[in-house]
């Protein structure tokens, strides 16, 4: 069974479900996440689902392809998100720049 065949009260659960502390949030207000933050959560999560800090040599492959799926699938997610909304009188303060 894959989590897309779970029921929807369950993927609700497991949403509100606190992430693990050391995965950091990448979506920024002022820019998109780089090439290398993405490559390291996925790192990250990778490591943390599968238990290993580095994989044996028989591990190896499965492992870097599994690092460089999430983090394509997760620049994918932010090239499709819509960008965050600003409040207003929260954008960059213009008084602090130099003409």
């Amino acid at each position: 069974m894959g989590i897309l065949d779970l029921p929807a009260r369950r993927l609700a659960v497991m949403v509100e479900t606190p992430m693990c502390r050391s995965i950091k949030q990448l979506r920024f207000p002022d820019r998109a996440p780089s090439d290398e933050e993405l490559q390291a959560a996925a790192l990250q999560f990778v490591r943390k689902v599968s238990g290993y800090r580095a994989p044996s040599k028989a591990n190896d492959e499965s492992f870097n392809q599994a690092v460089m799926e999430i983090a394509a699938s997760t620049r994918h997610l932010f090239d499709h998100l819509t960008p965050p909304r600003v409040a207003p009188g929260r954008g960059p303060n213009t008084s602090d720049l130099k003409d």
